[in-house]
């Protein structure tokens, strides 16, 4: 069967369709992940899509139930626009998350109500949102840092959403070295925890599941549902750890993506095969390198993941 989807909040913020991975050869990228994380293709499959307004290329694939949106401005890359600036300042790197909306055009409304600025497809302010309105950014300024794109239609093509999703899911579990069980949570670094968890609970109603101390990564974090997965909101308790250095340059952004694994030894015989190098922060975490993986932190987890209430 399908995926069975979560939504939260008054407006039915649902499924996460995509997290974006930027870079500067969506190919490549594309190759990575096919190869290390058994990635399966389903949009530009044999070459990338190209979409004007956004001046960029891209491909969508699945690692488990997390799809990821590959992603590359069209080269040279043009600063004057979003894809463009953002690959000019940060690179590769991780770039947002997206989510489908029952009512997409009530959130955005209720935003603009609390202040946020929303940008436009192929960037500009709106400053109220027309139903036929298909999807928008709220600014990461407003949102601690994440910039997510607010979608009201699923992707096209989605496997998650066949009736075969229920069967095709375990193959990242028991048929690849990393034995992928699911997403755990994508997490964002932030300089202020207290207010950036208070901003998610208050302006998108998102749920709070758990909170504490990670010894291994020095941070403090609170865990929330929003929508169909967990966002980790992590404030680095020390300036000389990977977390640290990230805010200490970057601010308030998107840090890292943490799968749910069977067995830690295996995923990091798989990784060392495929020349990523990895460590192991704590006891039930493999973290590994950015440099090896496309300027992307990935971790790989043997914890017991909390359930929203």
């Amino acid at each position: 069967m399908k995926k069975t989807v979560r939504t939260t909040g008054d407006y039915g913020i649902g499924i996460m369709i995509h997290s974006v991975h930027m870079t500067d050869d969506v190919p490549a990228l594309n190759r990575f992940y096919e190869e290390v994380f058994g990635g399966l293709m389903y949009m530009g499959v044999d070459e990338p899509s190209f979409l004007q307004v956004e001046d960029r290329w891209a491909g969508l694939l699945l690692v488990s139930d997390l799809c990821i949106e590959t992603m590359a401005p069209n080269m040279p890359a043009d600063p004057t626009k979003p894809v463009g600036r953002f690959y000019t300042k940060f690179g590769r790197h991780l770039h947002s998350v997206g989510y489908k909306v029952d009512d997409l055009a009530g959130l955005g409304n209720h935003l603009i109500e609390q202040g946020v600025y929303i940008g436009a497809p192929g960037g500009g302010k709106l400053d109220h949102i027309d139903p036929s309105m298909t999807y928008f950014y709220p600014s990461p300024r407003d949102m601690y840092g994440l910039m997510a794109e607010l979608c009201k239609v699923d992707m096209r093509d989605d496997p998650r959403l066949l009736q075969t999703w229920s069967s095709q899911v375990k193959m990242w579990e028991i048929g690849h070295p990393l034995g992928i069980k699911g997403l755990a949570y994508v997490t964002l670094g932030v300089k202020d925890l207290d207010a950036a968890s208070q901003t998610y609970v208050e302006r998108i109603q998102a749920i709070p599941v758990a909170s504490g101390v990670d010894d291994g990564g020095r941070f403090r974090y609170q865990l929330v549902q929003l929508g169909d997965c967990l966002l980790q909101l992590a404030e680095p308790l020390a300036p000389d750890t990977p977390l640290g250095e990230h805010v200490a340059r970057w601010g308030n952004m998107i840090y890292g993506i943490t799968f749910s694994v069977r067995d830690l030894d295996s995923a990091e015989g798989w990784l060392d095969k495929k020349n990523i190098r990895s460590t192991r922060p704590r006891d039930g975490l493999l973290a590994a390198n950015p440099d090896d993986c496309f300027g992307a932190p990935y971790f790989f987890t043997t914890d017991a993941v909390p359930a929203a209430p």
